[in-house]
């Protein structure tokens, strides 16, 4: 989440006589994140998120988006709801900007994971996969291998200024995942961006899955994959194995992997390492400045993607 694009009271004011969300009492933006401008609205009818949706996620995508969670909520899982507008739309426009509110999800994301947080998460993950297979909509990957070598192209002249040498380093990889990429795997939903701040908890207890607007159709295994990126490893980048270990048992415990699926996770995880290395560092050469948007170091996935490269067996991650 960030803030690209203010609004001001007026304005918010007159796109709020469409919901049935009471009146303004406050609002705030919310710093955090990287995609969308987001803020946090007290009204009398309660507590809602506002998302002002920015140039990397295209309005036609947006049904996919939002249907998606409420297709998810009557599932059983639990994640946040579009707010329908009074003609039973879902988005709006304001400040020239496509634009939904989404009730607010009580709970907290951890700051510093445990291994029973990533036994949840890995539960959680595994069940919106499931839960996710009748959906009836459908969104290819827009940061899937296609995707990384747009982003790559337009990165690679300065990458040696993050860190010397890195563009030879991406470019082998790239030569690599063009011979070795799985293919044949088990697709289905994933969420595709299940980092920390996008799982709330109360205590110990999963409370529910946020940010759904990476979600596509793709490999499940690569979803658990980033998983293990996100959740798994220390502030220094070393692996935590017992974290690992919680993750994937707790994934397994609902959704079993396949024998294949297993052996190409050493080969996903570095797929999925260099992805968000690449985002991060497209944002760190392009990505605008201000107060507001936080933009997120690249260096800790490239260290990442080179701890990935080094994995001989798929145990290492802690599969039993």
């Amino acid at each position: 989440m960030a803030v690209y694009t203010d609004v001001t009271e007026g304005e918010l004011g007159a796109f709020l006589c469409d919901y049935p969300v009471g009146e303004l009492l406050s609002y705030k933006g919310i710093a955090e994140g990287t995609e969308n401008s987001n803020f946090l609205l007290h009204t009398t009818g309660g507590s809602f998120i506002l998302t002002l949706y920015e140039k990397r996620v295209a309005t036609h995508d947006l049904p996919f988006f939002l249907g998606l969670m409420d297709h998810l909520a009557a599932k059983g899982l639990s994640c946040p709801l579009p707010v329908r507008r009074a003609d039973g739309e879902m988005i709006g426009t304001l400040a020239g900007r496509s634009a939904a509110i989404i009730t607010f999800l009580e709970g907290m994301w951890p700051r510093r994971p445990t291994a029973a947080h990533c036994r949840e998460v890995g539960k959680a993950l595994a069940s919106m996969h499931l839960a996710g297979a009748d959906f009836d909509l459908s969104r290819a990957n827009a940061l899937g291998p296609d995707g990384w070598r747009e982003l790559w192209a337009a990165s690679r002249e300065r990458a040696d200024e993050v860190e010397p040498g890195l563009a030879a380093e991406v470019d082998a990889d790239f030569e690599t995942f063009g011979r070795e990429w799985p293919a044949d795997l088990p697709t289905g939903i994933i969420h595709a961006d299940l980092f920390p701040d996008n799982v709330f908890f109360l205590g110990n207890e999963l409370s529910g899955l946020i940010d759904f607007y990476f979600a596509c159709n793709d490999l499940l295994a690569y979803d658990l994959a980033t998983c293990l990126n996100a959740w798994c490893f220390e502030k220094d980048c070393s692996y935590n194995l017992t974290k690992g270990t919680a993750l994937l048992a707790g994934y397994e415990s609902v959704r079993p992997l396949s024998a294949t699926e297993k052996q190409a996770l050493p080969m996903l995880a570095r797929g999925s390492a260099l992805r968000f290395m690449l985002t991060r560092l497209y944002d760190w050469l392009h990505g605008p400045e201000g107060d507001l948007v936080v933009k997120r170091d690249p260096a800790e996935y490239i260290r990442k993607m080179r701890f990935h490269r080094a994995i001989v067996s798929p145990q290492e991650y802690g599969l039993s």
